[in-house]
């Protein structure tokens, strides 16, 4: 930037690689060449551009990284500069530069959240030079640190929110196991509305939901814990499956933040005796029986999900489970990935058809539920991954529920 350029505004060639980009707003043709002689004459790696205004620094501000602000402009005065740069520019380290009268006010400036300040008439090149790289370094580091902290806080709250929607089972028939996987979707770490559920009541019937929130984000995550410690609340006091669901209806009629939000439940309630259940679907896929004989999708009549339409009754039907059978409940998004490049998806029939093949390879006499089913469930998520080519769109929640050998052995 020439003497020239300074005295009349004239923007400045962009920074080069090694130079810090500046914009210094100042009214005053003196002090911005005095400004620019001190760099000029330190050798400072800085790309200055000067305007008169903030409305000038506007457009400009994009790509500094360092202003030098006076702070008597002709449209912001003393701190309020600062306080629009603060507001709008976060990220760009302020240097405010102020008369010998107005120190006190480059204090303030500092407290009002500008990295620095400097005094005119007593600033030297190589001290500006020091400050601006000290400036923009520090501003850096704030924020990093303040990415640092906010991620934390997300990892906080991101687990809370997990612990609600993905809770222990309460069981006490240790001849039962639970494998259970969570996945959002697409790579990301944010939870959505999936949700799942296990618990055994007094009368030794053991009960199971897996619900779908539509949506991805806290809110929907949020309203996904409420459906499902009322679920639970409901089932602890011992109500009857239909009161449950209604409980749960009523809760997302109330405490949803949008009136399109609906959600899909399938439950399961498994008898005493372990050889037959009940089964609930409320817009949701059907769960699957996998036991000796083979993989099968379990039927029963689909009722609109709550939050479309405003349920009376809930059709429930009785199916056989047998005596040895794994359950499989998920959530769509195990079921919509992709295969391959085309838009075919992959559906209940190709997840079936991954099933059988692991159950082919994996069988073995004598072999313990857990870490089968376990193994069941890293293989199912992995190839359906493999499948969609990679992090599937939507979020997904499996729950595999088994009782008491292996099933398919």
């Amino acid at each position: 930037m020439t003497r020239d350029a300074a005295r009349a505004g004239v923007p400045a060639p962009a920074a080069v690689p090694g130079q810090v980009p500046v914009l210094l707003i100042e009214d005053d043709d003196g002090d911005a060449l005095l400004v620019q002689e001190l760099l000029l004459e330190a050798s400072a790696p800085v790309a200055l551009n000067r305007v008169r205004s903030i409305t000038e620094a506007n457009p400009l501000l994009a790509s500094a990284a360092c202003v030098l602000l006076d702070l008597d402009l002709p449209d912001a005065h003393q701190l309020q500069g600062v306080h629009w740069l603060q507001e709008n520019v976060p990220q760009v380290a302020v240097i405010v530069l102020t008369g010998l009268a107005d120190e006190h006010l480059g204090a303030a400036a500092v407290r009002a959240g500008a990295q620095d300040y400097l005094v005119k008439g007593q600033v030297d090149g190589a001290l500006l030079n020091r400050v601006i790289h000290y400036a923009v370094e520090r501003r850096r580091f704030e924020e990093m640190q303040q990415q640092l902290r906010e991620a934390q806080i997300y990892a906080r709250e991101n687990a809370r929110l997990e612990r609600g929607l993905l809770p222990s089972p309460l069981l006490s028939d240790d001849r039962l196991t639970v494998a259970t996987r969570y996945r959002p979707g697409g790579g990301q770490t944010l939870l959505g509305g999936d949700f799942f559920d296990v618990v055994e009541g007094t009368d030794g019937w053991v009960h199971v939901v897996v619900g779908d929130v539509c949506g991805r984000g806290p809110e929907e995550a949020a309203l996904g814990v409420c459906l499902r410690v009322a679920w639970r609340t409901m089932v602890l006091a011992g109500r009857p499956m239909a009161e449950v669901l209604a409980a749960v209806q009523q809760v997302l009629e109330h405490e949803r933040h949008e009136d399109r939000l609906f959600v899909t439940l399938c439950m399961v309630s498994v008898a005493p005796d372990r050889s037959r259940a009940r089964l609930h679907l409320a817009g949701h896929p059907p769960p699957l029986l996998l036991a000796p004989g083979g993989v099968t999708e379990l039927r029963a009549p689909v009722s609109a999900p709550p939050g479309i339409a405003h349920l009376e009754n809930w059709p429930v039907s009785e199916v056989a489970l047998g005596d040895s059978w794994t359950l499989l409940m998920y959530t769509d998004g195990l079921i919509e990935g992709r295969i391959g490049t085309g838009p075919e998806r992959l559906g209940s029939d190709g997840l079936t058809e991954i099933i059988e093949n692991h159950l082919h390879a994996v069988r073995s006499a004598g072999q313990d539920r857990k870490p089968h089913d376990e193994r069941l469930l890293d293989a199912l998520v992995d190839r359906v991954r493999d499948l969609n080519g990679g992090d599937l769109d939507d979020d997904l929640a499996v729950l595999a529920l088994g009782f008491p050998a292996v099933a398919g052995t």
